[in-house]
């Protein structure tokens, strides 16, 4: 049997021959074996986009509210450690082997996937350290994704996009299907993208569920900049000039509706310092905008603040911990800022809808002489449509290949962006190299922006020494 965690993972790698094996069987009867029965509350997040920054938001408010928190994320970026967190501190590499060891003597001879197994050696972890409240991120889809073996007290769904498709279909109906299969009886599935695929309502309505979809149910609220500036107040309106920030409004690409990350709010208009969420059980007023950038951020912070006030019978939250907790949120990749000339930007976008919010991100940040990018990508992504997101916003494109099975190569990457019309673009065999070379190229007012995969950016924070947040 293993010993080090390093030996461990290598081990869970061999154990099912797909990367990718989606159904509940396996996990299922491997869990009764260890009868893991959480007494806890549940949450459990899906979605396109957004997921791993709704967990964090629940994480960070949650811990300043005193709670004992549990949370397992996917993918990694640098440790394997970093999916797996109590009290907002990483799992220990002996904690982590303890509970593979313990599902491993009961396993048999059932193949479970590198993901399954993770997910039930989460789950022990949380049942051992004693947590008060476990937030799940789903790995693919939901409906057969390993956390849902267990049953939420609350499900998020954070947006509905095109990705996946080899295994949760090609459309956003399809996909919402797979989506809503995190749904429960009697409890609250909270929606967070402005346009709802008619699948949603339906899994809803078929289990019984309650559906809280954002912009009815709950939302948010600026302060209109024309008022801040009247009345002098910047962020504080009297309430009555507001705009909405969560109507959808058409655009190209998918013959859908604008959802996450995507509201009305000019990009180019000066921002408030404050924000306003509601709900049908109660309103949160003067709110600081969280820390993660990014004006899309409202919509995922909304959708945690939803879920709280679901629970809130279970695990009340104060004020002064949601406002703590959005201020010291962290989560590595999203749309983080590496300070230095040339500023770098880090973001794990890769598929169009994540693309599109990035652009619109950059579209927000003061102009700078030139943009390159360091872009690397699975083959089995809309690298198209992520391109063609993006294009505007970039200058100059270093693209590279990423060493992993479903990774593209340089030359792969490169023949799309051809096809795109795209100017100048540099292939490199890794992002490293990518990434020194868009140093030497760019000037200290330029800024390199690093995207593509999670692959992608570990690198990146490799070449640089940086470690995940």
């Amino acid at each position: 049997m293993p010993t080090t965690l390093v030996e461990w993972l290598t081990y869970l790698e061999s154990l099912n021959p797909k990367t990718i094996a989606l159904g509940l069987e396996r996990v299922a009867a491997v869990n009764q074996k260890l009868n893991l029965q959480p007494y806890f509350p549940i949450i459990i997040v899906g979605g396109t986009n957004g997921k791993g920054s709704v967990c964090a938001i629940l994480e960070s408010i949650l811990h300043a509210a005193g709670y004992r928190v549990g949370c397992y994320t996917s993918p990694h970026l640098l440790d394997y450690n970093e999916r797996v967190r109590v009290s907002k501190q990483p799992a220990n590499d002996a904690e982590l082997c303890a509970a593979f060891k313990k599902i491993e003597n009961v396993r048999g001879e059932i193949p479970l996937t590198y993901f399954e197994f993770g997910t039930l050696a989460a789950m022990q972890m949380f049942i051992d350290q004693k947590v008060d409240v476990a937030i799940l991120e789903v790995g693919l889809g939901g409906r057969l994704d390993a956390v849902n073996i267990f049953d939420a007290d609350c499900a998020v769904v954070t947006s509905i996009d095109i990705d996946h498709t080899d295994y949760l279909g090609n459309t956003r109906e399809k996909i919402a299907f797979e989506k809503a299969g995190i749904f429960r009886a009697g409890k609250v599935a909270v929606f967070g993208d402005a346009d709802v695929p008619q699948a949603i309502r339906t899994q809803a309505e078929k289990v019984g569920a309650e559906l809280w979809c954002i912009g009815s149910e709950f939302g948010f609220k600026l302060p209109s900049p024309a008022q801040s500036e009247e009345t002098g107040s910047k962020g504080r309106g009297s309430g009555v000039h507001v705009i909405s920030v969560v109507k959808p409004l058409p655009h190209g690409g998918n013959g859908h509706k604008q959802g996450e990350g995507e509201h009305i709010h000019s990009e180019k208009a000066p921002m408030p310092d404050q924000w306003n969420y509601f709900s049908k059980v109660g309103n949160r007023s003067a709110l600081p905008f969280p820390a993660l950038r990014g004006y899309y951020q409202l919509s995922n912070a909304s959708s945690a603040l939803a879920a709280l006030d679901v629970l809130k019978g279970k695990i009340p939250v104060s004020m002064e911990a949601v406002r703590r907790g959005l201020v010291e949120v962290t989560l590595s990749a999203r749309f983080q800022m590496i300070p230095g000339k040339p500023a770098l930007i880090l973001d794990v976008a890769h598929n169009p809808h994540a693309a599109r919010s990035l652009a619109k991100a950059l579209a927000a940040l003061p102009p700078s002489p030139k943009t390159y990018a360091v872009c690397a990508m699975l083959k089995d992504k809309d690298m198209a449509g992520v391109v063609e997101a993006l294009k505007s916003q970039v200058d100059t494109w270093f693209v590279a290949g990423i060493d992993a099975p479903r990774g593209a190569s340089a030359d792969e990457l490169g023949l799309v962006l051809e096809s795109a019309n795209i100017g100048k673009v540099v292939c490199f065999p890794s992002a490293t190299e990518a990434l020194h070379h868009a140093y030497n190229q760019a000037g200290e007012n330029d800024r390199i922006v690093a995207f593509g995969s999670f692959y992608t950016v570990a690198e990146v924070m490799r070449a640089r020494g940086l470690r995940s947040a």
